[in-house]
């Protein structure tokens, strides 16, 4: 990605303190997605790099990962897969618990939607402790379908989340539009 992408994407990502508590820094990416320039040269990087990385499907992580990755799936003419908190899909699903800084949490796929031969790209807006994505490369596999990369706006670098999924991501590509 050249600088003047990353500095219009940056550019309309805003800073919002101690939400949601005292001492976070939240980054808003609305004024992005409002912003008819930046949400599609958003877009079409990541519809880029689905196709670099031969893609053939892309799961967004609830709940920013649907509204980067549908518009990115169908710029990248692939098909666009959800995955969901536990318990918000009917049917037949996989599910995968993992460790949050403070608990566990659980998300899930529709069982029937990845298969062998599916390459996988997951999409997302932040990277922070990579708790999520890492259960989502496992649920991928899980249904037999091969991890193609991750993608995602915004890595916060100072949380670890690079590291915790590096050994979860076997070589596939973790791409950050951005790095904070």
């Amino acid at each position: 990605m050249t600088a003047a992408p990353s500095e219009l994407l940056l550019s309309r990502i805003r800073d919002v303190p101690d939400y949601p508590k005292p001492g976070v820094m939240f980054k808003d990416i609305t004024p992005l997605l409002a912003d008819p320039e930046a949400f599609t040269v958003l877009t079409e990087v990541l519809a880029g790099l689905c196709v670099r990385h031969e893609a053939t499907k892309i799961v967004g992580l609830e709940a920013r990962g649907f509204i980067l990755g549908a518009p990115v799936a169908i710029r990248a003419g692939l098909g666009f897969i959800p995955v969901r908190k536990a318990g918000k899909l009917p049917g037949a699903t996989l599910s995968q618990a993992y460790e949050l800084e403070y608990g566990t949490a659980e998300i899930e796929v529709h069982a029937e939607d990845l298969r062998a031969g599916d390459r996988v790209m997951v999409i997302d807006d932040v990277l922070a402790t990579g708790g999520t994505a890492e259960a989502s490369l496992e649920l991928i596999r899980r249904a037999g379908a091969d991890v193609a990369g991750v993608a995602v706006l915004m890595e916060l670098g100072f949380l670890g989340g690079r590291t915790r999924l590096e050994p979860a991501l076997r070589g596939a590509p973790l791409e950050a539009l951005i790095t904070l």
